[in-house]
């Protein structure tokens, strides 16, 4: 199979004016430690002002060793979310192996819900349930991104997320191990980027940086 440009913006998705991001969710699944790796060594600067949510479809022995390598290169707090803690902003949190995590308005604060229930897309995580649980609490606020991964995991919830007016963004194939995952999500038509992890983190820590200067100037 030939491989997709490196570099594709989606026609239906016009660029906006400048607003803050409040939160990132990110899918990922085989392959998706390295992606994670290049992604957030350089996005970590830029994520103090934001909570992070990550899916990755990993056995519950590795999650340890994942938030901790994370943590080292994002120089940002990580950690596997707890049910019932509150997010807090600049923080990274992994789903548990085995546990769906999803997100729920406190009014003030959201806080991290964890299950046991039914898998789903075969996952337990699923990036669906904390993607489309997220769009509903953020909207257009929320920065979605979907990186390596076997099957199509995230590309329901990716829909949730453009429906709500969020971004989404999508890792290449060329640069991917196996282009299931963010595959689906480019097939769909609702990614606004898809691009290689060192040039997605570029483009959040621009929108990022950007908010957070239109913010100051309102």
């Amino acid at each position: 199979m030939p491989n997709r440009p490196r570099n594709k913006q989606s026609p239906a998705h016009a660029p906006r004016p400048p607003q803050r991001p409040q939160a990132i969710v990110v899918a990922a699944s085989t392959g998706g430690p390295q992606a994670l790796a290049t992604l957030f060594s350089s996005l970590g600067p830029q994520l103090s002002d934001v909570p992070v949510f990550v899916v990755l479809h990993m056995p519950a022995p590795f999650a340890s060793v994942v938030t901790g390598q994370i943590q080292k290169l994002s120089t940002r707090p990580t950690s596997s979310a707890i049910d019932g803690e509150i997010a807090r902003a600049g923080h990274i949190y992994f789903a548990p192996g085995d546990f769906h995590l999803s997100l729920r308005d406190r009014g003030l604060s959201v806080s991290m819900h964890l299950d046991h229930g039914p898998e789903l897309n075969f996952c337990r995580p699923a990036a669906d349930i904390l993607f489309s649980s997220a769009a509903k609490i953020y909207g257009s606020s929320l920065i979605a991104i979907v990186l390596s991964g076997m099957g199509s995991d995230g590309c329901a919830g990716a829909v949730h997320v453009a429906k709500a007016g969020g971004l989404i963004f999508a890792q290449d194939e060329a640069s991917s191990a196996v282009w299931g995952m963010p595959g689906a999500v480019a097939a769909a038509g609702v990614s606004h980027q898809i691009l290689p992890p060192q040039d997605i983190a570029a483009h959040v820590a621009r929108l990022l940086i950007a908010g957070r200067a239109a913010e100051a100037a309102a």
